[in-house]
């Protein structure tokens, strides 16, 4: 899965091809505007892809707003590739659920 724990400089490259995603500490995170059942809709699909590949991020939804943070807790909590590879397939569920009439 990539637990090699990324540079400084491999987490700046990695991170530059990733739009609205920024590193807080040993993890990244973003912030989507999304309403609140598009949200829950996305978090439903986030969490069968996470469980198909062994790798999760912790998800905060609010009522107009969801938050990603991911981290590899299996390589003491530091950025790896399997990290951003995550962040890829949140971004393609949110915009895929965001795009989708709910009314």
């Amino acid at each position: 899965m990539g637990l090699q724990p990324l540079t400084h400089e491999q987490i700046a490259e990695r991170l530059a091809a990733l739009p609205g995603w920024e590193q807080d500490g040993d993890a990244i995170t973003r912030t989507y505007p999304i309403r609140y059942h598009a949200a829950v809709a996305a978090i439903v699909t986030i969490a069968d892809r996470s469980r198909r590949i062994q790798h999760h991020a912790d998800l905060d939804l609010r009522t107009d707003h969801l938050r990603a943070s991911i981290t590899s807790h299996d390589a003491g909590n530091r950025l790896t590739a399997a990290d951003f590879a995550l962040a890829h397939r949140i971004d393609d569920i949110v915009a895929a659920h965001q795009a989708l009439p709910l009314d």
